[in-house]
């Protein structure tokens, strides 16, 4: 069986609860949420009312996860087996975090689930520490001095990244931020320019019954409630994509031609390759050359630039960025785009255990592959031509960082100001950067780093 498949009875692919266990062992043993929750879905027998349970249940525990062990800890003696552990994780999570379920329906359920996966032992030890908690309640933060790690663990966030952001933007900032985590994530969407615009992808949009709002972000992009957008008409017709509102404001800062032949040095899934295609004119030689590691991710960003009817304009293929030697020459390229590997950080609301997977080395090792990618790519631009790094995480040593240490090697490039979004931040440092970097706070998008470099003459 492969990481993440594994036999669920048949009473369990009724049970939103018992599968809300079994997707969470899983994701606690390297899974990714996503991916394990859309399998567990594809293969249960839930209604639709279930299957929002079962994605409330999962998403609730990862996001709160610190928190509800912290809840947990003062009734709870020596190690549980995993699934009870998750099992009352979730319970606890209903009782503090969902109103409209009644604590006896909760406990109903538990037991049930505690004695048809465990045994009676089991049953009795989830029976009393949940009357337990019943008669007692939860302990309060206030119980915690230390402001950084009560902030950690209200918002369940690892001590070492609140200390880790306290130490670059400040506490006041590293807690607007923190709060703001645990938000629900706002479903946006790219207009294709290539074949619409946004006055039309709204009507379309609405047509099939979504409330649609420009994005206070990027003139490209539409914020969209109600429905899942990525199964529309719209969006399969290619009208729209899904995109981060900040990840669209990349491209932009390329100012390309239509004649332009463009590097995107690491493309998958495609979203910025697509976007790039907008603005160039097959008929006049302009074309996106699109490169990644994997060969299904190669088809992906084939996939995407059929849907979206751009395929003309783009060329993908297998290629290591940092092996760009074997294929391209040098001063080959109008503009490049570089958005980089990187560990992920400004996307903890959308991908929530990206906190307890990664560790500041991650950003230390990747650190050394963007410097890679950029060594590598450099002598490829043209003069005059345009270099945007991004990338979708919070933290310098990734992006100011590595832009400086690169700079410090290259004279022949100049930092250029990034034209970042339509719209002031609510919160706003005070500092005049060249750089852009989008906090998830600043307006509820992911957060995004952009840097823009231009070789000189």
């Amino acid at each position: 069986m492969s990481k993440g498949k594994q036999k669920i009875a048949d009473w369990e692919q009724q049970n939103a609860r018992a599968l809300a266990v079994r997707t969470l062992e899983q994701v606690k043993n390297g899974a990714y949420s996503n991916l394990q929750l859309n399998q567990i879905i594809k293969d249960s027998k839930l209604d639709q009312r279930d299957v929002n349970l079962l994605t409330t249940l999962v998403y609730g525990v990862i996001q709160h996860r610190l928190t509800l062990e912290y809840w947990l800890q003062p009734f709870t003696k020596g190690k549980a087996d995993p699934f009870v552990q998750e099992l009352l994780m979730i319970s606890l999570f209903q009782m503090q975090y969902l109103d409209k379920v009644p604590n006896h329906a909760i406990f109903d359920e538990a037991i049930q689930i505690a004695k048809r996966r465990g045994h009676d032992g089991i049953r009795k030890y989830v029976t009393g520490i949940l009357h337990a908690i019943d008669r007692q309640g939860v302990q309060t933060m206030d119980a915690i001095k230390d402001p950084v790690e009560r902030l950690s663990i209200e918002t369940s966030i690892p001590i070492w990244i609140i200390q880790q952001l306290k130490q670059e933007v400040g506490f006041e900032k590293t807690q607007s931020i923190a709060m703001s985590l645990n938000q629900a994530p706002r479903q946006t969407v790219r207009v294709n320019r290539a074949i619409t615009d946004p006055k039309t992808a709204i009507a379309s949009l609405e047509e099939e019954g979504f409330i649609v709002n420009p994005s206070l972000v990027s003139a490209d992009a539409l914020v969209v409630e109600h429905g899942h957008v990525a199964n529309s008409n719209t969006a399969l017709d290619g009208l729209v994509t899904v995109q981060d509102e900040a990840a669209t404001l990349m491209v932009p800062n390329l100012q390309l031609q239509p004649n332009a032949h463009v590097l995107d040095a690491a493309a998958a899934p495609g979203g910025k390759t697509t976007q790039i295609a907008t603005y160039l004119d097959p008929k006049q030689g302009g074309q996106v050359e699109a490169l990644d590691i994997h060969p299904h991710k190669v088809r992906l960003i084939q996939e995407n630039a059929q849907r979206l009817h751009v395929d003309a304009q783009i060329m993908a293929q297998q290629l290591d960025a940092r092996n760009v030697d074997e294929r391209f020459a040098d001063a080959s390229f109008d503009a490049i785009l570089v958005d980089a590997p990187c560990s992920g950080f400004g996307l903890m609301r959308r991908k929530p255990e990206i906190r307890y997977e990664k560790q500041y080395q991650d950003s230390q090792n990747l650190q050394k592959i963007q410097l890679a990618i950029l060594e590598a790519v450099a002598p490829k631009l043209k003069p005059q031509g345009r270099l945007v790094y991004g990338t979708c995480t919070i933290f310098e040593i990734e992006n100011d960082a590595v832009v400086q240490a690169f700079l410090s090697e290259h004279s022949d490039f100049e930092l250029v100001k990034t034209k970042g979004a339509l719209t002031s931040p609510a919160q706003t440092s005070g500092q005049t950067k060249l750089t852009q970097q989008i906090y998830p706070d600043d307006y509820g998008s992911d957060g995004f780093f952009i840097a823009t470099l231009r070789k000189k003459q």
